[in-house]
């Protein structure tokens, strides 16, 4: 259906007279009239009858006004729905508990006027395609995993080097360190059934061990963040990694310990990931936001695999 000849339509009926919808429209009378007939025809039904005082609507015409206005309405809507900032922001933070998120919120605090639609994506090759597709805006990765460089289209920006801790329970045989090194590591049973083979996690822990000979099993069912902590808190022998920001709650039962690591301090690099010829005002504003916010890379005491971009 031609929606120009349902605008057209809607005008007619609002002036009540095609020589007053022309002007309202901009456009000659003899244009209203063919829209109005082509409209007619691809309804098979009258729209108009003509009156002393000019158009009036038939009983067709009558029920088919709401629908056309509705239509025209729905239609702005869409259109509304892809002009750059006319539409939310879409920006994948992968999880909800983890650091990516927790900077989402702290542009949405210093930005409050702006739309956000939050994602959720799991992996990064979904993540780069919804970007090229326009599907979402950004992403926060990990950027680039041995053998998997960024397309030339999408732009990339570090935006956080996360350190990590090591969670332990209140029996673990280095509950009560301060602070461990990496070398007080070697030995102790570190579990992560989270760990996904080839995602972007999953090489930085892969580089973690072979650099530094630890032990960090990902065996058996991962039925989430709270299961992860009951069997934590429950058995001596294991730890597990938690990055800083990852905002976790566990019961006071629980006795958790979340301590720093030294010597160096692992961190886990975030990245935001665009495309290139995306226009959207906000996302420049994201950006801007997070260089301001941002601490500086690579500082003294600090590892991260050799594949991570740097900038």
């Amino acid at each position: 259906m031609d929606l120009e000849a349902v605008r057209t339509f809607v005008a007619v009926a609002e002036a009540g007279q095609f020589q007053k919808a022309a002007a309202d429209l901009s456009i000659t009378q003899q244009a209203v009239s063919k829209r109005i007939a082509a409209l007619e025809r691809t309804l098979g039904v009258r729209l108009f009858t003509r009156a002393p005082r000019g158009a009036e609507l038939t009983i067709d015409g009558q029920a088919f006004l709401p629908h056309a206005s509705e239509l025209l309405r729905v239609s702005e809507r869409a259109v509304a729905s892809v002009l750059p900032g006319r539409r939310p922001l879409r920006v994948d933070v992968i999880a909800s508990r983890v650091a990516p998120s927790g900077l989402m919120r702290g542009f949405h605090r210093a930005h409050p006027e702006i739309e956000l639609d939050v994602m959720m994506l799991f992996d990064v090759e979904a993540a780069v395609a919804a970007i090229r597709s326009g599907a979402i805006d950004a992403s926060f990765r990990a950027v680039a995993m041995p053998g998997r460089p960024l397309p030339e289209d999408i732009e990339s920006v570090r935006v956080l080097d996360e350190p990590l801790q090591l969670l332990t329970g209140p029996a673990h045989a280095l509950a009560d360190a301060r602070s461990v090194t990496l070398a007080q590591l070697v030995g102790h049973r570190i579990w992560m059934p989270g760990i996904v083979p080839g995602t972007e996690w999953a090489a930085y822990y892969e580089d973690l061990v072979a650099e530094f000979g630890l032990t960090i099993e990902a065996t058996g069912p991962n039925f989430g963040s709270d299961a992860l902590l009951d069997t934590v808190a429950d058995t001596p022998a294991l730890a597990t990694f938690m990055s800083e920001q990852t905002r976790l709650v566990w019961p006071a039962g629980h006795g958790l310990r979340r301590i720093p690591v030294t010597d160096p301090t692992p961190v886990y690099p975030h990245s935001l990931l665009w495309h290139r010829d995306n226009p959207h005002p906000a996302l420049a504003t994201l950006r801007a936001h997070l260089a301001a916010s941002a601490a500086g890379h690579d500082a003294a005491g600090t590892w991260r695999p050799d594949w991570v971009i740097p900038h």
